[in-house]
């Protein structure tokens, strides 16, 4: 959520952090603000409520603030409302102690009545006002070094955070702490960046250290050393990213988002690509054995948002494929509802960015009752992808919009690599069919790209519905988990109330809402079941409803019952939702450039969920 930047070094600091905090805009934030100092124990702070833009003017773009230590913070908004005054970075009543933080403190009213009765006072609604007060506390009670009065503060708070700190005596270092928060550490060339994100800093460096949970960092001018919460010096292992930093700008294209969507073809073909070797899907580096593979008995996929919709489609394609009972969960539900799991099961857990908090909490539960885990993830380094015992890799690259994209579609391929892989090592499918699978599965990317060259049309359309008020998506299997994911990319940056239904549902109540002009979306790709979906169709349109049909080429009929009909190239069924989700993804990024909104920023919204 919250965007965390720092940079100590020779150069200037607010331009780079500006630059950083610009490159997590994504994550979503109500206020901004940095601290700078110049050599000396005085630090410029300067904070802004609404866009980084503001901040920038208020800064001359960083020109007006001089110094070349510095942190900066993006916020959004949990204890108190959007405000300068709420905003970061905070500080304690003398200065001594200036700090951002990202996550939750969940006893910052117990700790407030603690430094209220020590003399304390407090200017803002924060929790994070409470955890830099506490550090000044520790440090002035115990008179201590920052390494010891963080360690003392980080016993002391629960929830989770990402702490970056001033300390006054300490004018040209930047101390670390983290727990259940992301952060990353990056060094070149005398100078020393932090941020919550790789874009943040990926234009200054690529090669990154992770801080683990329970740890802090001191960072000086291009050096920093790690210590674990009993202050003992650690090493940590330096991580080369393999993103480049113009993989995280627009380059050319209006949004992110209609980049993303571009760029699909690409992180698809990578992704197979990684484990795909001479005619055969390789696990060797996800780590999983043939052994293990026979042994699983259940999987129980975990995940939260498109991610979970990802796991919807898998569940079809594994146990059809593998033959292996599959459930999926909400990871905001698994863990309190008291899972019952067994030594055989597997379970997966997908998330994009690897810090997802709910995602990551099913992680540990399953870990904790000794259950193997998996984890689909497309950043290295990432919480899940350290705690997991089994990591599958997608390679995305950075994803910026927050309405993901190829995040998704290289999760859906990961679970293809899977089903197929697990079929042939179980015995479910034969030679023939697991070579025409991965013949199959190759030919992916140039069929999205075909799709790509008719978004001209499916924008015209958008554009009629851009005014809608209702949109209802309907489909069966395989079908209706594609209609989840394009009702989720409609509501979440076009603000339209969209719903997803299984078409046989319809009569069970939902049919109700069926009135003159409301659009509905029928998706078609399973041959099994396109005359029972295509007659939930003509009962919404029999009830006043504009039709808009998705199947594949050679499907004409279709056109007889419909308003407007968007064709994808044939494919193995198992595969459909890869090629129908783009005409869906561009109907609800044009839906929202018609309406003028802030397609890769939608409100109330942000990339990564890292907070309950």
């Amino acid at each position: 959520m919250c965007g965390i930047v720092g940079f100590t070094g020779s150069e200037q600091a607010a331009p780079i952090l500006l630059d950083g905090l610009s490159k997590l805009e994504y994550r979503g934030y109500d206020s901004a603000g940095i601290a700078v100092r110049d050599g000396s124990k005085e630090t410029q702070i300067v904070k802004a409520k609404g866009r980084l833009r503001i901040l920038a003017e208020k800064t001359d773009n960083g020109n007006a603030v001089i110094g070349s230590c510095g942190i900066g913070h993006t916020r959004w908004a949990t204890h108190g409302e959007p405000s300068e005054e709420n905003a970061h970075p905070h500080m304690s009543d003398d200065g001594n102690i200036i700090a951002v933080h990202n996550g939750i403190i969940e006893n910052y009213q117990e700790l407030k009545e603690k430094l209220t009765k020590s003399g304390y006072t407090f200017y803002s609604q924060t929790d994070t006002e409470i955890a830099v007060k506490l550090i000044d506390y520790y440090c002035k009670k115990y008179n201590v070094d920052p390494v010891t009065a963080l360690s003392k503060a980080m016993l002391r708070i629960r929830g989770s955070y990402a702490l970056a700190v001033l300390f006054k005596d300490y004018p040209e270092e930047i101390y670390v702490a983290r727990k259940d928060s992301p952060m990353i550490i990056g060094l070149k060339d005398g100078a020393s960046y932090i941020a919550s994100d790789v874009p943040a800093i990926l234009k200054y460096t690529n090669k990154v250290y992770y801080i683990g949970n329970m740890e802090i960092a001191k960072l000086g001018k291009g050096e920093v050393t790690f210590y674990n919460i009993d202050q003992e010096v650690i090493e940590k292992p330096l991580t080369e990213i393999k993103w480049d930093a113009e993989a995280a700008e627009k380059g050319g294209y209006e949004h992110f988002m209609i980049k993303e969507i571009h760029e699909q073809p690409k992180a698809i073909a990578d992704t197979i690509n990684s484990v795909l070797a001479d005619g055969a899907v390789d696990l060797s580096e996800v780590g999983l054995s043939d052994e293990e593979i026979k042994n699983i008995e259940q999987m129980i996929i975990v995940a939260c948002g498109s991610a979970y919709h990802v796991g919807v489609v898998a569940q079809y394609v594994i146990e059809d494929l593998a033959k292996i009972p599959v459930r999926v969960e909400l990871a905001s539900e698994f863990r309190y509802r008291k899972p019952l799991l067994k030594e055989n099961d597997l379970v997966v857990v997908i998330s994009q960015s690897g810090e997802t908090a709910d995602s990551l909490a099913a992680l540990r539960l399953a870990k904790e009752q000794g259950i193997k885990t998996l984890g689909i993830v497309n950043v290295r380094g990432s919480s899940i992808a350290r705690e997991a015992d089994n990591v599958f890799y997608t390679l995305a690259g950075p994803e910026i919009a927050v309405a993901t994209t190829k995040a998704y579609s290289t999760q859906l391929i990961a679970s293809y690599l899977l089903a197929m892989q697990f079929a042939k090592v179980r015995g479910t499918i034969d030679d023939a069919k697991y070579a025409a699978l991965i013949e199959e599965i190759q030919t992916i990317p140039s069929k999205i790209e075909k799709i790509l060259e008719d978004k001209e049309r499916i924008q015209w359309f958008a554009a009629k519905f851009a005014n809608a008020k209702d949109t209802f998506f309907i489909g069966r299997g395989i079908d209706y988990a594609i209609s989840l994911e394009g009702s989720l990319k409609m509501k979440e940056i076009s603000y339209i109330h969209s719903e997803a239904y299984a078409a046989g549902e319809l009569k069970h109540g939902t049919i109700s809402l069926i009135e003159d002009g409301v659009l509905v979306i029928g998706v078609l790709t399973q041959s099994a079941l396109f005359e029972k979906t295509v007659s939930n169709m003509v009962e919404v349109k029999s009830r006043g409803a504009y039709l808009m049909g998705l199947t594949t080429y050679g499907n004409y009929s279709i056109e007889d019952n419909t308003d407007f009909t968007v064709y994808i190239p044939k494919t193995d069924e198992h595969f459909t939702a890869s090629l129908a989700v783009v005409p869906l993804q561009l109907m609800g990024y044009y839906v929202s450039v018609a309406k003028g909104l802030d397609v890769d920023k939608p409100r109330n919204l942000a990339k990564s969920v890292t907070v309950e």
